[in-house]
């Protein structure tokens, strides 16, 4: 049975079924919707903040997750959550449809895809970076400035996600590519160089 996204004058048809490229369905199915909208630029800085907020917030994570509360249940307070972030229009009601099709759990992936999806269709190189906190503007600036000149391109997208796990420094993953300055990594090493020595 199809997905609709009710209310936005067009409709978004998906696959439900099962799949590891559901995600990439879903976000593709965004991305038209937006293109066409000519909003992609909001619906791109609606996720962004959805997903730092999922990354921020261990309560609207575990609600994401949870298998015990009911679609409705799940809709109507992920609705909730973005009224009070001021998420409105196109992307509330992608996001209402997605938890009512049962698919909460995946939104944090599917806003991922959207965003790799932008940033490929407009020629920028995509970096991954986690933190254990979030970043301010100046260090995203910085930071942006910083893998333009290592990198060699002008078109750099930072893709910023909070993980405390890390426990500070960071983690940059560029295509294959993944530089590990994480406390928690340098923790690891340690502990196996450790485990030589004894």
């Amino acid at each position: 049975m199809p997905a609709r996204c009710r209310g936005l004058g067009e409709a978004f048809d998906v696959s439900t079924s099962a799949t590891s490229g559901v995600a990439g369905r879903y976000a593709s199915a965004l991305f038209e919707l937006a293109d066409n909208a000519r909003s992609l630029d909001q619906v791109a800085e609606d996720l962004r903040t959805f997903r730092t907020m999922a990354g921020e917030s261990a309560e609207l994570a575990r609600v994401l997750a949870s298998p015990v509360i009911g679609r409705a249940a799940k809709s109507q307070a992920l609705l909730a959550v973005l009224d009070a972030a001021g998420i409105k229009g196109l992307t509330r009601n992608f996001i209402g449809t997605v938890a009512a099709n049962g698919r909460a759990r995946e939104l944090v992936a599917m806003a991922t895809a959207f965003l790799t999806e932008l940033a490929s269709r407009r020629g920028e190189t995509t970096v991954a970076v986690t933190s254990a906190v979030p970043l301010s503007a100046a260090q995203l600036q910085q930071l942006n400035d910083v893998l333009r000149s290592v990198l060699g391109s002008t078109k750099v997208s930072v893709d910023a996600r909070v993980e405390p796990e890390i426990l500070g420094g960071l983690v940059v993953k560029v295509g294959s590519r993944l530089f590990d300055s994480s406390i928690r990594s340098k923790l690891q090493r340690l502990q196996l160089a450790m485990k030589g020595v004894a």
